[in-house]
């Protein structure tokens, strides 16, 4: 499939989720704008905003040249009261803000930062996605502080418990772009790598092709990343749901599908290398001999 750029008919999002269509968001500002040197780690206040809005508008260009329909605005702690307290880790403040956004009579997405064990007062997932559509979310997730394999398992409860209770909502992931199967319930923020050695937990982009598939599956309509989520990340969303949403995104022109470029490289083993079945078992080794696989959370 040729790279096609994006269909040209304007929708709202609630229109494309009802009709099936998959939606891709955007990916990681503050621990990438971090690492480009244009934001300062530990409160993570989005200064690059004013600073350096180049560099801002940069991150956006990427992610939409990578296969984004969303773009979120970089705003995450740009208010005092929000830096000072950890926000929608509690259902009963997430319901509050629903609650004030449905009077602007606009859709409303409410993600959570939780995972499976539910909110910091033992909410359940699946409660917690009935209370914000009861409270008049059209769309409802979760996004940051786990990795992709957890953030599904808490989107599986989520869609359970809708269920139960009988009601109907799209769903929307965002996770993060590492692997974090090993931290508690506050996610990775109580894990010793956090935030300045998390390098060695990041996924491939092949993992990140396998969870697209799985959210695509599991009934995700809204499917894209947060921390640690790069444009090659949201390349891989792309890639994988290409098939569904009928074209590729301008950054596929330069990249074969499943390792198929290295078919002309000079290394007959590289060669080997460009095929689909190669990467999917791939066991990547992290070349630290003396490390442990996982950590313990200081938490």
């Amino acid at each position: 499939m040729a790279p096609a750029g994006r269909p040209g008919a304007k929708k709202g999002i609630l229109e494309r989720l009802e009709s099936g269509e998959v939606v891709i968001g955007d990916g990681s500002f503050l621990i990438t704008l971090e690492k480009r040197g244009y934001v300062k780690a530990g409160l993570w206040t989005p200064e690059a905003v004013i600073e350096h809005p180049d560099a801002v508008r940069q991150l956006h260009m990427e992610f939409l040249r990578a296969g984004s329909n969303v773009m979120q605005t970089f705003t995450f702690s740009a208010s005092e009261d929000n830096m000072e307290s950890k926000y929608f880790e509690h259902v009963e403040e997430a319901v509050w803000a629903v609650e004030v956004l449905k009077e602007s009579d606009r859709p409303v997405a409410v993600t959570m930062c939780i995972g499976p064990e539910g909110d910091m007062h033992d909410i359940t997932p699946g409660e917690c996605a009935v209370r914000l559509v009861k409270a008049g979310a059209s769309i409802v997730g979760v996004n940051c502080r786990f990795g992709p394999e957890t953030s599904l398992k808490t989107m599986e409860l989520m869609k359970e418990g809708l269920e139960r209770a009988g009601l109907k909502a799209h769903l929307m992931v965002q996770p993060l772009g590492f692997h974090t199967p090993d931290c508690g319930k506050e996610g990775f923020v109580d894990l010793p790598e956090y935030p300045f050695g998390l390098e060695s937990r990041v996924a491939t982009r092949w993992d990140i092709q396998k969870y697209a598939r799985e959210a695509y599956n599991l009934g995700v309509r809204y499917i894209g990343g947060c921390c640690g989520f790069e444009p090659y990340h949201i390349r891989a969303i792309a890639e994988e749901l290409a098939p569904e949403r009928g074209f590729l995104p301008p950054a596929s022109e330069k990249h074969g599908s499943w390792g198929s470029g290295l078919d002309m490289h000079t290394k007959p083993w590289i060669r080997a290398r460009a095929r689909r079945e190669y990467w999917e078992n791939l066991l990547p080794a992290s070349g630290r001999p003396f490390c442990p696989s996982l950590s313990k959370p200081d938490v």
